[in-house]
């Protein structure tokens, strides 16, 4: 069995356009990948009620954290003035990416940070290309039959009443 090395399959990249520019976001390094996960998942304890770590949860940690995950390009960002939500939504896309995969911080870019774009519109959803992919099979259908019952169990219900 031949291996490939784990540096080539782990090299990954987002690159996420902006202005015409196409910055190029590499792979954080781990320390920076760990520190998203926490700082995610502490963020999703204090979005659903529960006790926020402050250590995890600062206004610098999280400034700090912007450049982190941009690596290279938030430097290239800020030298091209790239404008405040935009380089904001690009941090973001980032931490989508490292805390989840790359098809999320796809749905993330391209929704704009609007949870309600990331989902199809009504259109999309029945267009026919659309219904073609999503038709039901017959195992899927709710359970109900237009066929007559079997003979036993409408004696069965004659015999109830």
């Amino acid at each position: 069995m031949a291996f490939e090395a784990l540096d080539e399959l782990l090299d990954e990249t987002l690159h996420l356009p902006i202005r015409g520019t196409v910055y190029t976001v590499p792979a954080p390094s781990a320390e920076v990948g760990l520190r998203t996960q926490s700082l995610v998942h502490a963020a999703a304890v204090a979005a659903d009620g529960g006790r926020v770590d402050d250590q995890v949860l600062t206004d610098a940690g999280e400034r700090d954290l912007y450049a982190d995950v941009l690596g290279t390009a938030y430097e290239q960002m800020v030298a091209d003035g790239v404008p405040w939500p935009a380089l904001k939504h690009a941090a973001i896309t980032a931490m989508v990416w490292i805390s989840q995969d790359k098809a999320a911080a796809e749905r993330y870019w391209n929704s704009a940070g609007d949870p309600s774009r990331v989902a199809p519109n009504r259109a999309a959803r029945r267009s026919p290309s659309a219904a073609a992919s999503t038709t039901r099979s017959r195992g899927s259908t709710s359970g109900t039959s237009a066929r007559p019952a079997p003979a036993r169990a409408q004696g069965s219900r004659k015999r109830r009443r």
